[in-house]
């Protein structure tokens, strides 16, 4: 399972950290990414971390903002929002696929095994 959390309600500028705790696995032996889902729009990917190689991609919406990480004794990870829009207002989701996906399959939703509940980023300007 998965469970996210630190979504809340920021001014543009601001910074936060979701966080994604999971239990029943290791999430070093899984690709980890977060998405995010607007309202009326479709669920996007933001930024990932390809199993232990510690390997990370951002979309370009996240690009120089967005930075994913893990914790390992914690089985967490960690993503760190800096200078919010509010164009980033969604529910953020954190998802995990079983070994190191190839780069073309990351956006893929399909290939996530596990989902957390998602945890809502609101900002205002």
């Amino acid at each position: 399972q998965l469970q996210a959390s630190g979504g809340g309600l920021v001014q543009a500028g601001d910074s936060l950290r979701l966080s994604c705790a999971a239990s029943g696995f290791t999430v070093n032996d899984y690709t980890i990414g977060w998405f995010r889902q607007a309202p009326g729009k479709e669920r996007e990917g933001v930024s990932f971390l390809r199993n232990s190689e510690s390997q990370t991609r951002y979309a370009d919406s996240g690009k120089g903002r967005f930075t994913i990480s893990r914790d390992k004794a914690k089985n967490t990870v960690y993503l760190q929002m800096n200078s919010l829009q509010p164009e980033d207002t969604a529910v953020y989701f954190c998802a995990a696929a079983k070994g190191r996906l190839i780069v073309s399959r990351l956006q893929a939703i399909s290939a996530y095994d596990h989902w957390g509940q998602g945890t809502l980023v609101t900002v205002s300007s």
